[in-house]
């Protein structure tokens, strides 16, 4: 039967409605704990959904009960972030509670992660009864109001940390809190950078997330600011900065770097771990979700395919494992994707290591009938996706990323439901964007020019019925048979 679902099998996505962004995550040795803000039907108030994934099945993710859902007067709650409290599993959700009145952030607990899998109803509106509220822990005080989006983690023994939004919609300020107690939060101040942020004035800058990387080029330890650019009238622009936060203010060291160069990547999110005493990241890498969406809060979900046909719309990307190189960050999808491929129903992975040379290579990744639906080109300095080609994104603009000098050249192409992903020169730049396939995707064609060549290449799609041989879909292509 030819697979023509948009649905992704790899990816996170809402089980019903509209996912609107991811509210957190957090990760202890067996589990993977997602949660996601969404609507479950076209203009219903927003709430937190949960998924979970056992890390010795990756991408494998399991449809938990809802954790959130709005409460009295509160009309949505949106999203925010999970932290651990101490080693034995438990969790608090910090959420961004939205009345008519505006925003505070809230605090619901979790006393053991691991009994939000145990027992799921077969509801998909039925909300855990392990998870209590608490309350509010954050409303307008001392000049600050509609505190929202907060970004909790640990600041040493005994101390936390939150990063918020504050302020009108269209005039955002970003502040930085401490707390003892999770429970009383007191505002350090206005977060200033000292040196240029690479973010010029009048932009909006939303969806803050904070986290700390080890440098493994200087084995310094270094504050990363992930956050999304509103633009007037376009995209969001989803990028980070580099440098060292000292009270509120942050001495910039790599200036604004946008993230992801594809049409759909916003509001990226890293994960939290239990197991560390205090609930933070571990400092060499982190694992980092983004919405597949490049308008954020400005989508209408009417103009989406896969809600009108399949009643869901938006996903997330795929977690990526992120390092921090020479102030730079390197991204690459979670270990173990080559070995789930093969299981899935129409998933495809396609790799090329490649000597781009003074030309390019591209890989056109076709449709159910054998036409190019996107196209992905290597040029050596740069990286494009194309997508105009395929009817339902006529006109769109190709996207486009630069490259630093690589040691090798090469290109990663995960097609899976209606997302592609690429990685490019082990993780200097990424694409995420979402295509809608005619009849799925059913391969990919690989053309050189400019003496250009292709080195090596790997192939991985959906096992055969009638097989149980990986070499039946693991193909190392013969250099002398790609397009010139």
């Amino acid at each position: 039967m030819t697979y023509t679902t948009h649905r992704p099998e790899l990816h996170v996505t809402a089980e019903q409605g509209i996912l609107n962004a991811p509210a957190g995550a957090i990760r202890d040795a067996d589990l993977w704990h997602v949660f996601l803000q969404y609507q479950p039907t076209q203009g219903a108030p927003a709430r937190w959904a949960h998924q979970a994934l056992d890390v010795t099945n990756p991408y494998d993710w399991d449809v938990c009960d809802d954790v959130l859902a709005p409460e009295g007067t509160e009309i949505q709650v949106r999203a925010g972030s999970v932290v651990a409290v101490g080693d034995s599993g438990a969790a608090e959700l910090f959420f961004t509670s939205v009345t008519r009145d505006g925003t505070e952030v809230h605090v619901a607990s979790v006393p053991a992660l691991s009994e939000t899998v145990a027992e799921l109803d077969d509801d998909a509106l039925t909300l855990d009864s392990s998870v209590s509220r608490i309350g509010r822990v954050l409303g307008d005080h001392d000049g600050w109001h509609n505190f929202r989006s907060p970004c909790v983690l640990a600041d040493g023994p005994g101390r936390w940390l939150m990063l918020a939004v504050t302020g009108d919609v269209e005039e955002p300020r970003l502040v930085i809190l401490d707390s003892t107690d999770l429970r009383n939060w007191e505002v350090r101040g206005p977060m200033s950078f000292e040196g240029d942020p690479g973010v010029s004035g009048g932009h909006c800058m939303v969806s803050p997330r904070l986290l700390r990387l080890r440098d493994e080029i200087d084995g310094e330890l270094w504050d990363v600011l992930l956050t999304t650019i509103e633009q007037e009238g376009g995209p969001d622009i989803s990028g980070y900065l580099v440098g060292s936060l000292t009270g509120a203010r942050f001495t910039v060291q790599t200036p604004f770097t946008r993230m992801d160069f594809g049409h759909d990547f916003t509001r990226p999110r890293n994960t939290n771990f239990i197991g560390t005493g205090t609930g933070e990241q571990h400092s060499d890498s982190a694992l980092v979700f983004g919405l597949m969406n490049g308008v954020g809060r400005k989508d209408d979900p009417t103009g989406h395919r896969s809600l009108a046909e399949e009643n869901w719309a938006n996903c997330l990307s795929m977690p990526r494992l992120v390092t921090l190189q020479g102030g730079r960050l390197f991204q690459t999808p979670t270990p173990g994707l080559p070995d789930v491929i093969p299981g899935t129903t129409a998933a495809r992975m396609f790799t090329a290591i490649l000597d781009a040379g003074e030309g390019s290579v591209s890989i056109d990744v076709l449709d159910g009938s054998g036409e190019p639906a996107v196209t992905v080109t290597h040029h050596g300095d740069r990286v494009t996706l194309d997508r105009s080609m395929n009817a339902a994104h006529g006109g769109d603009p190709v996207a486009s990323g630069p490259l630093a000098e690589a040691d090798t050249d090469s290109l990663t192409v995960i097609v899976d439901g209606s997302t592609v992903e690429v990685f490019v020169d082990g993780g200097v730049a990424a694409l995420a964007s979402r295509v809608y396939f005619t009849d799925g995707c059913s391969g990919f064609t690989v053309h050189t020019e400019g003496g250009a060549r292709v080195l090596r290449t790997m192939n991985l799609g959906p096992l055969p019925h009638d097989s149980t041989d990986l070499g039946d879909v693991r193909d190392a292509f013969d250099p002398d048979s790609v397009d010139r």
